[in-house]
């Protein structure tokens, strides 16, 4: 009778055991929540096609590694609004059983998500959003980024202009944090390499007539007009820097963050020359060639952005820590994909530090004439390098919070 009662004791215990294993996945199902802007300016570089990347990420890790995680995706326009946004993660956090939000490009936005999940800790990937201060004095416990920032970008292309000799410079900068901060990034490596910032003009986002912004960087005479722009905005003010003849006059463009869908919106008439930095691009390797030919054929034909690369990879990381920790507990979960080395087919070996930034080689570009393109998406030839060390800001310049001082 002893024995009996032990066994049966035995058994219960494993069955509790698994039951407390099992509920550590809340509601038995890891809820992801892909934020952007679906239809707007930066449509092109997330929007659905960052829907895609995700379902692809979750198809590829379950049927890579047979686990039993139940993964549902869930996607969101924020309009490029932080209250929009915010609601949305509110909602999300508090009633729809959402464990994680990525992508969330539009900086202002993506700030307003971070402080948002580190409220209700959850999980956070931004891959979208460009402002460094998301790990330096905005980081989180709950937040990694993972694709680029305003540093890396400034130290890419910014240093590599006034090394050719673009020593001073105009900025028609994006009135929001995003293009605050790249402008002062920027301006930051601009003074340190020796040359001088001439002046500014803020300009509203999505904006259509940029007519009276390039007049005051064309009087300004400065060598270099710097674009801390994006999307939309960045392929208007380029097109129409074109029309009004002011590269012709002398002056370069500088467009800090550029997208292959730019680009490809642009035309590479357009484009050619322009310097970008990146840190994915379709044609760098085999494995990158061939996972962006099944994203494109999953997204109309379109070529996938570093955003959607970004997503991909970022969420596949997120749910390997996710089995590894055994839980979906967001503040867990973030620790332990820090705590995990990186390793993905398109992004490669990495790691991602205490202030949340994924750490991976960034690449120096040139835009292709249209004779030297073989076809379509065929824009870019690579110019150098950056390892991943160098690439983004030393982890004790930031003011991270979470950065132990030595």
């Amino acid at each position: 009778m002893k024995r009996k009662l032990l066994c049966a004791l035995i058994a219960g215990m494993g069955v509790g055991a698994a039951g407390v294993a099992q509920a550590q996945i809340s509601g038995n199902v890891v809820k992801i929540g892909v934020m952007n802007d679906m239809s707007g300016l930066y449509a092109d570089i997330g929007g659905p096609g960052s829907v895609v990347a995700a379902k692809m990420a979750v198809e590829d890790y379950l049927k890579a590694t047979k686990s039993g995680l139940k993964v549902e995706i869930v996607s969101a326009d924020h309009q490029n609004k932080p209250d929009v946004g915010s609601s949305i993660a509110r909602k999300w956090y508090d009633s729809d059983g959402v464990d994680m939000i990525i992508d969330v490009p539009t900086s202002s936005v993506g700030l307003a998500i971070n402080q948002v999940t580190k409220e209700k800790g959850k999980a956070y990937v931004n891959t979208g959003a460009g402002t460094s201060d998301l790990t330096g004095k905005d980081c989180s416990p709950n937040t990694v980024h993972w694709v680029y920032d305003t540093w890396m970008l400034a130290h890419g292309t910014g240093s590599a202009v006034v090394k050719n000799g673009g020593d001073s410079w105009f900025f028609l900068t994006a009135d929001y944090a995003f293009g605050h901060a790249l402008e002062r990034d920027t301006s930051e490596v601009v003074k340190a390499s020796g040359g001088k910032v001439l002046g500014s003009v803020k300009v509203p986002l999505n904006t259509q007539d940029f007519s009276s912004f390039l007049l005051q960087a064309q009087s300004s005479k400065a060598k270099v007009i710097g674009l801390a722009n994006a999307g939309g905005d960045t392929i208007n003010s380029i097109k129409q820097a074109s029309e009004f003849g002011i590269t012709k006059g002398g002056q370069k463009l500088a467009g800090l963050l550029v997208f292959l869908p730019d680009v490809h919106g642009l035309g590479l008439d357009k484009a050619q020359g322009l310097n970008l930095t990146e840190t994915f691009y379709w044609d760098l390797n085999d494995q990158t060639r061939a996972w962006s030919k099944r994203f494109a054929a999953a997204n109309g034909g379109k070529y996938p952005s570093s955003d959607h690369a970004g997503v991909y990879a970022g969420l596949i990381h997120y749910l390997k820590a996710v089995d590894a920790g055994k839980t979906d507990d967001g503040t867990k979960a973030i620790a332990k994909m820090k705590e995990m080395p990186t390793d993905d087919i398109l992004f490669g070996k990495g790691t991602i530090r205490a202030d949340g930034r994924k750490l991976h080689p960034a690449y120096l570009f040139e835009v292709k004439k249209p004779s030297e393109s073989k076809g379509p998406y065929d824009y870019y030839k690579k110019v150098a390098e950056i390892p991943a060390d160098k690439a983004f800001r030393p982890v004790d310049q930031g003011s991270c919070p979470l950065v132990a001082k030595k």
